[in-house]
């Protein structure tokens, strides 16, 4: 056979395979992923059916497979969405990768594996898999489920997790120990570049893709982002990370731009067919003779991963708050080991610190997990159920959240938390700029200034210091002063508690010592003297940076503008599309109430029956507030209102309740209709001389106006959403009025 045929051959076995064992394993009702593992089991070199694959093919085709896999990860993530989730993902993704990282480094220890072969082992055990978990949920219509957010928020965080650890490990591979001071810079070493490439990329490659955008067809884009992260992984390799993380920041960084969408469209298949090419390639490296050797060890760590992420994660959600049945359900889900466990052993291997049966074993008691992964969620139900029944009424109280209650609302109980934020986030993003500017100047002025000016070496190091103070001076500038939200934040707290003003003027003291630590330490770098010598340098050095500071504030406006427009122009584009939603959903968002559109299928079994004899309100708590059929939009339906096929629904409720509501529904709309301008939500606080105080909802029959209220918070600070028509308002209550704006408008001027 011709030598330039060897890899149209390898591809040829290799997705034959995967395609004939894929329709095997949907049969068999089993994942895909588990087809692509034993079609590359049978086609990989230890059978000996096809010996013309080497084991540098193999790597080459597994490398290429990662590449695309973290990248559509990629698409699928927002640094942003990190934000949003919260800190409860977060406790139940480190609580989990935490204790199983100690159940790793004992497994090995009583296995007699060697130390690092135990951190490997702790490392990779803590992986949960993505694509099989909502791959399930998908199959088994779990998706509206009340625990399915914090499940996925898990997920997004232990993504993260893989990212450090992926680093963190090939690091200690290298030097052979657990070194505290290089892991720790190891840490910010990969926080500074992810900070950097995200900053860089969100400023440059919207503003690249507005300007091409009327020669961007489908095949244009696709070629422009597959080039863009293959660019990355050349740049992480070049900063001495994996080529994994570089296509996974790459497609963060086009997730968040208006584009992110159509990208993760058309990249899709690419990403499906590398994927399957890289879990084929993972099959051709499990050996049926170290299968044979080892399997009890193969259905020990089966085992520890399944009982220990399962208990873990269930303890974890239970920390962060979720309840008894959110935790229970997250632990069995998060139950099996996912495609990052390949990742990291393989990574293990190719690095030498692992011995080459172990990749096999690991492989091999993935799949004994993905297997049982089905079954082990619908375990879920049936011991919730008995926990509740079991467990004596005081612990269940004690263990689920309980309703807030106090004279603040939510809102204003998080000024603090949302402020701390933005402050720590603005200093974060700014410090690293400045940085990465001083460290390239450090890099490449100094030998350019050398070469073209022939004086005094003090005389360039005073050049050098000029130019670096006036090339981060709009940095530290923008470190300074505050942002919007901080503003806004501030101006909050003070004004509900005037004594506030001694933490904030703290916090503003803070980024002032920060900002000048920086000019200092510039200073000092440049002039190595005595301490008096240092001050004397010093003081002219922070006057000419305020001095170019203010001469730069309009600079560093602009630049910060047009970064939040191309990190907002997604979510302002969605806004376009959605106005009447997307403004309602941004009004309501401090009280955990919101809007979605569901789309009524043919299929759905209420089809011809009004709203009244639908279980919505008594089973979801949900209510109807808009139904848009075809070009007609029916503004606060009555029961009797009879649902079509194809009509979409807008209902408003807590999140719980939407996602609760969509289980019922089980097809969420991806449709964006039409929206009516004349529709709005609006608050109103109750006086004692309106005509709502004293009457119960139902009494005031406002559905003949065209109007509702969809959210409540009375005197006393409780958040009541979609109450019920028996309550009775009282004066200094707030209600939310959903309907026509004229009706609305009515209500509020009354």
């Amino acid at each position: 056979m011709p030598e330039n045929l060897h890899l149209v051959t390898e591809l040829a076995i290799i997705l034959i395979a995967a395609g004939l064992f894929t329709i095997l394993s949907k049969a068999a009702k089993q994942p895909a992923i588990l087809g692509y593992i034993v079609a590359g089991f049978l086609v990989g070199p230890h059978l000996g059916l096809f010996p013309q694959f080497s084991a540098e093919a193999i790597d080459e085709w597994s490398e290429i497979g990662i590449i695309f896999l973290m990248f559509g990860l990629g698409l699928d993530f927002s640094f942003k969405k990190l934000l949003k989730i919260g800190t409860n993902a977060l406790i139940t993704a480190g609580t989990t990768c935490i204790g199983m990282f100690i159940v790793g480094i004992t497994l090995g220890s009583l296995l007699g594996w060697s130390t690092m072969e135990g951190i490997f082992l702790g490392g990779l055990m803590g992986m949960s898999s993505t694509t099989i978990i909502i791959k399930t949920y998908g199959e088994m219509n779990l998706m509206g489920k009340p625990y399915a957010p914090q499940i996925f928020g898990a997920l997004v965080f232990e993504d993260l997790i893989a990212i450090l650890l992926m680093v963190l490990l090939s690091a200690m591979a290298v030097t052979g120990e657990f070194e505290g001071k290089e892991m720790l810079m190891g840490i910010l070493k990969l926080v500074f570049f992810l900070i950097l490439w995200f900053l860089v990329g969100i400023y440059l490659i919207p503003l690249i893709l507005k300007k091409a955008k009327k020669f961007l067809n489908d095949e244009i884009l696709m070629i422009v982002s597959i080039g863009l992260c293959f660019t990355m992984v050349v740049l992480a390799n070049l900063a001495g990370f994996s080529s994994a993380l570089g296509a996974f920041v790459m497609g963060s960084i086009l997730s968040e731009t208006v584009e992110g969408k159509r990208i993760e469209s058309l990249t899709g298949k690419i990403k499906d067919l590398f994927g399957a090419i890289f879990f084929v390639s993972v099959g051709m490296m499990v050996d049926p003779a170290v299968i044979a050797q080892y399997w009890p060890v193969i259905i020990l760590i089966a085992a520890s991963a399944v009982i220990g992420i399962l208990l873990f994660s269930t303890f974890g959600t239970l920390l962060s708050g979720q309840g008894t049945n959110n935790s229970i359900h997250t632990g069995f889900t998060l139950a099996q080991l996912g495609e990052f466990s390949f990742i990291l052993a393989g990574m293990g291997c190719s690095l030498g610190v692992m011995r080459g049966f172990i990749y096999p074993v690991i492989i091999s008691a993935s799949v004994v997990t993905l297997i049982a992964t089905p079954f082990i969620i619908k375990l879920g139900d049936p011991v919730a159920d008995w926990v509740d029944r079991k467990l004596p009424a005081r612990v269940l109280a004690f263990l689920n959240p309980k309703p807030e209650t106090g004279k603040n609302s939510k809102a204003e109980q998080n000024e603090w938390k949302r402020l701390l934020k933005y402050y720590f986030l603005r200093i974060a993003l700014y410090s690293v700029v400045t940085l990465a500017v001083a460290v390239a100047c450090d890099t490449y002025l100094s030998p350019i200034l050398n070469s073209i000016l022939s004086l005094p070496p003090s005389v360039i190091n005073w050049i050098d210091l000029i130019i670096t103070l006036a090339l981060i001076s709009p940095f530290i500038f923008g470190m300074v002063v505050s942002g919007h939200t901080v503003r806004t934040s501030a101006d909050k707290l003070l004004a509900s508690n005037p004594s506030r003003r001694w933490p904030l003027l703290a916090l503003i003291c803070l980024r002032a010592i920060l900002a000048t630590s920086f000019v200092v330490t510039i200073t000092v770098y440049h002039f190595r003297l005595v301490w008096w010598a240092v001050l004397i340098l010093c003081v002219p050095a922070v006057l000419l940076f305020v001095f170019i500071a203010k001469k730069s504030a309009s600079r560093i406006t602009r630049l910060e503008t047009t970064f939040l427009v191309n990190l907002n122009s997604k979510e302002e584009s969605e806004r376009k599309a959605a106005p009447v939603s997307t403004e309602i959903n941004r009004k309501l968002s401090d009280y955990d109430i919101t809007i979605r559109n569901f789309t009524i299928s043919p299929e759905f079994r209420y089809i011809g029956k009004t709203l009244r004899e639908m279980p919505f309100r008594k089973d979801s708590g949900i209510n109807i507030i808009k139904i848009l059929r075809g070009s007609k939009s029916i503004i606060i339906p009555g029961g009797d209102e009879t649902v079509y096929p194809g009509d979409v629904l807008l209902a408003v409720g807590a999140k719980t309740q939407l996602d609760r509501f969509a289980g019922m529904i089980a097809e969420l709309s991806d449709i964006q209709p039409s929206e009516d301008e004349e529709f709005t939500v609006e608050p109103l606080t109750i006086t004692e001389t309106s005509h709502l105080c004293g009457k119960m909802l139902r009494q005031l029959d406002m559905r003949k106006n065209s109007c509702m209220i969809v959210s409540m918070i009375d005197k006393g600070g409780h958040h009541i959403a979609n109450p019920s028509p028996e309550l009775v308002l009282t004066a200094g209550d707030t209600v939310w009025i959903a309907g026509e704006r004229s009706s609305v408008e009515w209500y509020l001027s009354e």
